[in-house]
Formats: C-alpha cells, sequence, structure tokens
C-alpha cells in the first residue's frame, strides 16, 4: 500500500469527499465559467457581487449532508476562474465582504468543520478573469485578450498576489488537509509555493495541477481504465452532468452510475471527490441532496471494502467482477447490472469461513467446486444465491473471509 508515511496518510483513510462549487456564479445559475463560455461583458459578470446574498447559507446542512453521504472531508472553491474571492482576503476587494451578504463564508465553513473533525480541503484556481496582473490570452480557459487596463505579469506581481493569499488561506482557517490547484495554463512552476503550503500546514496534501507536480493526480469525470491505479489518484465527479457551480435546469446523473464510479475508482485505490453546487442562497439543490443520500445508503454498509484495503482485481480472470483485499479478507464487487445470482472467483480455490453480503448484511453459500463453464479445469470458489433482483440499484459488495495465513498470493 501507497504510503507518506507522515500527516498526509490522512487520505488513504479517508476516501470519499464533498467538493463544493460556489461562487457569484450561482446567481445566474448556468456554469461556473459563465464568463468565459457565453462571452460576457467582464463588467456584468462583476455585477453579480453587487447582488450576491446567500441568506440561507448554514454550513452546518452541508456537514449533516455530506456526512449522510459518508463523506469524511471537504474542498470548497476559494477562488474560480472568475477571480471573485470567497473568503475575506485583504489582496483584493473583489471578494465576499464586499458582497450583500458581508460575511466569510469560507470562516463559517472551516469553523464548522473543525468543531465536528472534518478535514478541510481549498480549491483555487491558476486562471483569473479578474486580476489585471495575470495574463489572459486566449489559452484553454482564458479571457481572449487582457483586459482595457491590464498589466500582465505572471512572475511578478500576480505570483506575489498569490503568494499573499496562499498565506492567508493557509494562516486563518486552522488546519487545512487538501489543496485542489486548477488551470495552470501558463505552464508556471514555482515549486516554492507548494513549499510554502506544507510548511504552513504540514499534513496537507497537494494535488498536480499547480505550479509543480503535487502529490497525487486528478482525473476528472471519467473513470480511468485500469485494475489499479500506480500512483496516488483522488478522481473528482460532479452530480450535474453540465456544470461544477450551480445550474438552474442542470440534468442530474443517475445514482447507479455515480455508484458505479465511486466504486471502481476506489477499487482501483482512488479517492473520490463529488461535487455539488450550491444555489444563490447558498442552498444545495434537492436533486444533490437526494442523490447524496441514495449513495450514502449504500456506501456506509459497504465501507469497511475500502477502508485500509488494497486493489485485488488482478487476482481474478473475470473483468467484469473487481477485488479489494485487506489481509486475510477479500471483498467482491459487483457493478450494476448483476448478471446473475452466482459469480465464480477463479482461479481462488480456497473456501472462506465466512461469506457475507454487506448490502443486506447476510451470510451467503460460498463452495469449491467444478462448474460447466470451467469443466476442463479445476473447482474454483463459487458463491451463490446473491439476491440480484433486490439490489438492482447498487453495486454488490460480498466479503470473504479466509483463515489467517490461507491466501497465499
Amino acid at each position: 500500500m501507497m504510503k507518506f508515511g507522515d500527516g498526509r496518510d490522512w487520505i488513504f483513510k479517508n476516501r470519499f469527499g464533498m467538493f463544493v462549487h460556489w461562487g457569484i456564479y450561482a446567481v445566474p445559475g448556468w456554469h461556473e465559467q459563465i464568463l468565459w463560455r457565453r462571452k460576457m461583458d467582464p463588467g456584468e459578470y462583476e455585477s453579480y457581487a453587487e447582488v450576491f446574498n446567500p441568506v440561507d447559507y448554514d454550513p452546518e446542512e452541508w456537514l449533516d449532508l455530506m456526512e449522510e453521504a459518508g463523506m469524511e472531508y471537504i474542498c470548497f472553491t476559494t477562488k474560480h476562474h472568475d477571480g471573485f474571492c470567497m473568503w475575506d482576503t485583504k489582496q483584493t476587494r473583489y471578494n465576499i465582504m464586499n458582497t450583500p451578504y458581508g460575511k466569510d463564508v469560507l470562516k463559517m465553513l472551516t469553523d464548522a468543520c473543525h468543531k465536528r473533525g472534518i478535514k478541510v480541503g481549498l480549491y483555487y484556481s491558476c486562471v483569473d478573469w479578474h486580476h489585471p496582473y495575470y495574463p489572459n490570452l486566449g489559452r484553454s480557459h482564458e479571457l481572449d485578450q487582457p483586459k482595457p487596463g491590464d498589466q500582465p505579469d505572471l512572475n511578478g506581481y500576480y505570483n506575489e498576489y498569490v503568494v499573499e493569499q496562499i498565506k492567508e488561506l493557509c494562516t486563518n482557517y486552522g488546519p487545512i488537509h487538501h489543496f485542489f490547484w486548477d488551470m495552470n495554463v501558463t505552464g508556471y512552476e514555482n515549486p516554492q509555493i507548494n513549499n510554502l503550503i506544507r510548511q504552513l500546514q504540514p499534513n496537507v496534501v497537494i494535488n498536480d495541477r499547480g505550479p509543480d507536480q503535487g502529490d497525487y493526480s486528478t482525473p476528472e469525470r471519467k473513470v480511468p481504465e485500469g485494475k489499479a491505479f500506480k500512483g496516488i489518484t483522488e478522481a473528482c465527479q460532479s452530480v450535474g452532468k453540465h456544470s461544477w457551480g450551480y445550474k438552474q435546469d442542470e440534468d442530474y446523473y443517475s445514482i447507479p452510475f455515480l455508484i458505479n464510479s465511486i466504486d471502481k475508482i476506489m477499487c482501483m485505490g482512488g479517492n473520490y471527490l463529488l461535487n455539488v453546487g450550491p444555489n444563490e442562497r447558498g442552498v444545495i439543490p434537492e436533486e444533490s441532496k437526494a442523490i447524496l443520500r441514495g449513495i450514502g445508503q449504500w456506501y456506509h454498509k459497504v465501507k469497511d471494502a475500502f477502508d485500509d484495503t488494497v486493489p485485488a482485481s488482478d487476482l481474478l480472470i473475470d473483468k467484469d467482477i473487481l477485488l479489494t483485499r485487506q489481509g486475510s479478507t477479500l471483498y467482491v464487487h459487483i457493478p450494476i447490472p448483476a448478471a446473475a445470482t452466482g459469480v465464480i472467483l477463479a482461479p481462488i480455490d480456497i473456501l472462506p469461513f465466512r461469506t457475507t453480503l454487506l448490502n443486506m448484511d447476510v451470510e451467503l453459500d460460498a463452495k469449491v467446486d467444478i462448474t460447466p463453464y470451467y469443466y476442463n479445469k479445476k473447482p474454483y470458489l463459487r458463491i451463490r444465491g446473491i439476491p440480484v433482483d433486490q439490489i438492482k440499484n447498487e453495486v454488490i459488495v460480498i466479503k470473504l473471509e479466509f483463515e489467517e495465513g490461507a491466501l497465499s498470493f
């Protein structure tokens, strides 16, 4: 099992996190990149800050929901590509304190997290469509050209701005365990910035989208091919198909689709960061709540299959069945939809002393025998009587407990 050997090892225990995209883009409710994707006038977009007033924002409700889902850490968008800052920064007036709401929403969230022992992550965009010193030159996720009066200076003044904001974020909000850079489209390299984060927050894990390679990779939206990640990985996905920020008429992914995705990523050894986008009042949409609660009903039952386990799918001939392992215990993962009421776990030929269907907390029948499918081979472990028609919308997870030392592989 991969380890850092220091305070960052929390990421191998806390596998499921909540991502939150929230900012003044919630006012139009179309997409967090509406300024760029709809070619809006920057001045018109900035006027959203004049009306942003999330009077119903209650971080305790967010944390109640994430705990229902089984999530154990949270990552909050402090500054997205629009440059608007969701904390009380002293580096720009373009921040939450200069809205009708006028409260530090990040402080409210981090205080609530620390009270509950929930680990805090911070998202920070390298791209900035507002700051006069960021070089908007028409690259991916950049404005086509600098705004009138801008003075692009990536290595000088903009770098100083970023460093000062990093100091604020890593000094004023208690323990930070997770830092999520995004969109380093300039290819800017400066390992000293990540070193500063680590100096201020020694238990923080940092992703690979910033000014150096970071600690872990971040596949987005798609589930990569393979049976196990080669390095430390945190996949991210949103409950909404079109947007990460709030969208008024969003199309939502199904709960079975997301459960399959979560299970595959975790069986490959990765973490999973699932996003919701609160609206302009600070409320997570009801559709998002229902999805997270539905996932939680499954995740809480099968969580043992992910805690302190390692990928083991390469042990099986059947490419459709996934395995995780903790010592002498194997966990069998059958993706949605399950094809049959039984599975053959070739080439495993050892009988466990207990076979438990975690979804329903019941024991199943297991035997080692020859089946017609493998008639010309030897007996293999076979699990029978799986109630697949009663568990149609969940990944089925079966716990196999073997005698200590029985598994020689």
